[in-house]
Order: structure tokens, then sequence, then C-alpha cells
């Protein structure tokens, strides 16, 4: 399976993922979306970067 490097969302929203292990694009789009926005420093904005790269990819942020 290929990993894309988190795009950049911001210090707190990374710092967030990354304590949680989340260190890739596709790992955060299977997360989803609730899981995502539970975490402090994840916010609509770092969701909407999200969404955005994975659409690049073809894929889905997971709800």
């Amino acid at each position: 399976m290929t990993t894309t490097p988190l795009p950049r969302i911001g210090a707190p929203a990374t710092r967030a993922l990354t304590q949680t292990g989340i260190t890739s694009l596709e790992q955060a789009g299977d997360a989803g979306e609730r899981a995502l926005l539970a975490l402090h420093g994840v916010g609509p904005k770092a969701i909407r970067i999200l969404r955005e790269a994975l659409a690049e990819l073809g894929l889905e942020l997971k709800p």
C-alpha cells in the first residue's frame, strides 16, 4: 500500500494526528471525519484540506 505524507494542515492538527499514530493521508482517510474532528487541534479547515488531498488520489474521507 502506498503511503502519502499528510498535507500542510497546520501544526496543531498535524500534532494531533501524529500523536494518535496517523502519519499518512491514507490513514487519515480511514480514521474518518468524526474521529478526526474529535481530536483537539483538528477543525473544519483541516478536514477540508484532508478531504481535498484525498480526492486528488481518488480516495474519500470516511464519515
